[in-house]
């Protein structure tokens, strides 16, 4: 749902009476055949690859994707963009596939492959890198809503939470089956608990934020929201919906009762927070004996708060946060969850979704409109329930996940999916819009094991895919199409911020390569230190060579995004973000001209012109061609030769030329 629209219904239900003591809200709800009958819940079909008689047409399929784009395009009396030329589309397909530009060399080398293959070749290179995984296991981080802190006021740190960046990472890189790797973060810890990868895997359900109130993460309240974040993001992540909105009331515009809630949040009522300590007997009796103390110092000052005065609790309180921040960092451990019978929460249907206000109890069970009439419910007691629960997601009669899994995959190739919003397939969302090729998709991930490779293989290969950015027929496409879901052309796109810094970084020869490990804090400034409550969680890492790796090894902090970050439209991790905005202002080109990121690599950039190139002609070519991927225009070499040349020599101009090149639209675009 909408945010404005899911504001507007709830604030349509604040107004409604308080229950009447014993007063209940019927658990059971009835499907109306046209509720069911919508798109999204309708098993998948078996469609075919559209014929083509015209020999033209023939010609321009090169997998079967085309043939359902090429018939919508003549369905709506559009026409196909010419194909965009080499160098445009190996930049293109590497941003796509890893993130960071192509170098010069692998550019000549596929200029020159005149075999029918080269540009397989060059998608199945790419595939084939371990930057694919950085690549695309950021993609799902965010869908995840991934990030190394609590959030709220405390913001605490998780230090041990990068394990689960790296088993992600690892999976794409793996090419993992989205069937084995939906299962192992659900359910992994109950698959096999001896299993460390998916011990690691099931701290997906600990991703969200976690209010703490004053070190206490056991009352009321905060189960109830932990258990909200753990049911909501399996609607927004594996179903593509958004059943969030029937945590207060029946959803007001998609089938989804608020029992359907409840049932659903019954699959999580015993996971409880897992840390499986990686320390020593004897590192674990050190920090505890630093920890109790301060513990139960802090246990006396909550004892006192409750019957303090007004005027004394702030005075208290300024006591337990000197306290907290005395608090060492937690052991080493994996971050994990764990079913424990001896603490299962009741589920209840909540009236408002206020844990004060309990109704009916209910049991486990997937969303109902998804399920025969009258399926039952089983006891939140029940063994391996989250297990239960995806095997249930992964069923190929389900017709959800698979569907919003090749859209999101989509999505990512294209700009834009099928269905425009990636974590909405409900009635307020967007209709796909070309809902035979969503279903032949769907079909095909299934059939191929759930692998996402031969889906990427499918789209990549496609004439659909090497379409030019600009159509000789544009004026009458667009007053047709103006958002391209007919994908008339590719659609061009800016650079995501972590892409932008990897850039920079690669061009300027300063990217260091490895992969995985603790999340690396460079220096900030330290007014932004101030901001966080717990200051002495910002200490940066002592191995200066780390703030060169690829952003998605730099931490990820609810409470702080690092400016450069925030300007370039990164999300700030509390919901899951289906899709990266893409907005264009002015504090990005001051970021980018200012910015000490900028300017820092700017000077290294300079000094590998330098290094490399003898003459200024030589050195303007290398900065373009490492950057844009092009050789600079006639006008471009002339304005760069002749700023270089009022001073020459001058290492002041070469960095400025090198910031001016970080600037360019052809360095922060994809074509």
């Amino acid at each position: 749902m909408k945010p404005l629209l899911c504001s507007l219904a709830i604030l349509s239900f604040l107004n409604a009476a308080p229950p009447a003591e014993n007063e209940k809200i019927a658990p059971l709800g009835t499907y109306k055949p046209t509720e069911r009958a919508y798109w999204a819940f309708t098993p998948r079909k078996s469609t075919a690859p559209p014929a083509l008689v015209l020999p033209a047409d023939k010609a321009w399929v090169k997998t079967p994707i085309d043939s359902f784009i090429l018939a919508n395009l003549k369905k709506n009396g559009l026409k196909p963009a010419p194909m965009a030329d080499r160098v445009t589309l190996i930049r293109r397909v590497t941003y796509d596939l890893h993130g960071v530009p192509p170098t010069p060399e692998e550019i000549d080398a596929f200029l020159k492959d005149t075999s029918p293959k080269a540009w397989e070749n060059v998608v199945e290179r790419l595939l084939a890198s371990p930057r694919y995984g950085e690549q695309w296991g950021r993609h799902w981080l965010d869908v995840v809503r991934f990030a190394e802190s609590d959030g709220y006021e405390y913001d605490t740190h998780r230090p041990d939470a990068y394990r689960f960046r790296d088993y992600v990472v690892q999976s794409f890189n793996e090419d993992k089956p989205y069937n084995q790797f939906l299962k192992e973060q659900l359910a992994g810890d109950e698959m096999n608990p001896n299993n460390e990868t998916f011990m690691v895997a099931s701290g997906f359900n600990r991703l969200g934020p976690l209010r703490k109130n004053a070190g206490n993460q056991n009352v009321a309240s905060s189960r109830n929201e932990v258990l909200t974040e753990m049911t909501n993001v399996v609607g927004a992540a594996f179903l593509g919906v958004t059943v969030g909105c029937a945590r207060c009331h029946d959803h007001k515009f998609d089938p989804f009762r608020q029992s359907d809630y409840y049932r659903l949040q019954g699959f999580f009522a015993q996971a409880q927070a897992n840390d499986l300590i990686r320390a020593s007997a004897e590192e674990q009796a050190a920090w505890k004996a630093t920890v109790d103390p301060i513990q139960t110092e802090m246990r006396q000052l909550q004892f006192k708060m409750r019957r303090a005065p007004e005027e004394e609790k702030g005075k208290l309180q300024m006591q337990l946060d000197a306290l907290d921040e005395k608090m060492p960092l937690p052991m080493t451990a994996i971050y994990a969850v764990k079913d424990d019978p001896k603490q299962v929460s009741p589920i209840h249907l909540l009236f408002k979704g206020d844990y004060l206000q309990p109704l009916d109890s209910v049991g486990a069970r997937p969303l109902g409109i998804l399920l025969p009439e009258g399926t039952p419910e089983e006891p939140v007691s029940t063994d391996h329930p989250r297990l239960k629960l995806a095997n249930w997601l992964i069923d190929p009669a389900n017709p959800l996940p698979s569907r919003v899994m090749v859209n999101r995959i989509w999505q990512y190739h294209f700009g834009r999916g099928i269905v425009s919003t990636a974590n909405d397939f409900g009635r307020m969302g967007g209709k796909p819009s070309n809902p035979e090729l969503l279903d032949y998709l769907a079909n095909r991930f299934i059939e191929g094991g759930w692998q996402m490779k031969p889906i990427h293989r499918m789209i990549l290969l496609s004439s659909a895919y090497r379409q030019a950015s600009e159509s000789p027929l544009e004026k009458v496409a667009m007053e047709k199409d103006a958002e391209n879901s007919l994908v008339w052309k590719f659609t061009r796109r800016r650079l995501e911020a972590e892409e932008i810094r990897d850039s920079m970084l690669t061009v300027s020869g300063r990217l260091n390569p490895a992969i995985g490990g603790p999340s690396v804090m460079q220096p900030i400034d330290q007014d932004l230190v101030k901001m966080l409550k717990r200051p002495q969680y910002w200490v940066a890492t002592k191995d200066k060579s780390q703030y060169d790796r690829r952003t998605l090894y730099m931490i990820y902090k609810r409470n702080l995004v690092l400016p450069f970050m925030g300007v370039f439209d990164a999300p700030d991790m509390q919901l899951s973000c289906p899709r990266r905005e893409e907005s264009t202002h002015a504090p990005q080109a001051l970021e980018l001209l200012n910015g000490q990121i900028s300017n820092n690599l700017a000077k290294f950039f300079a000094d590998r012109l330098a290094e490399s190139r003898k003459t200024d002609a030589e050195r303007i070519d290398l900065a373009w061609r490492l950057a844009t991927g092009h050789s600079p225009t006639l006008k471009e070499k002339q304005l760069a030769a002749q700023y270089l040349a009022e001073k020459p020599g001058d290492p002041v101009r070469l960095k400025e030329l090198a910031l001016d090149v970080f600037n360019l639209n052809s360095f922060l675009y994809v074509n």
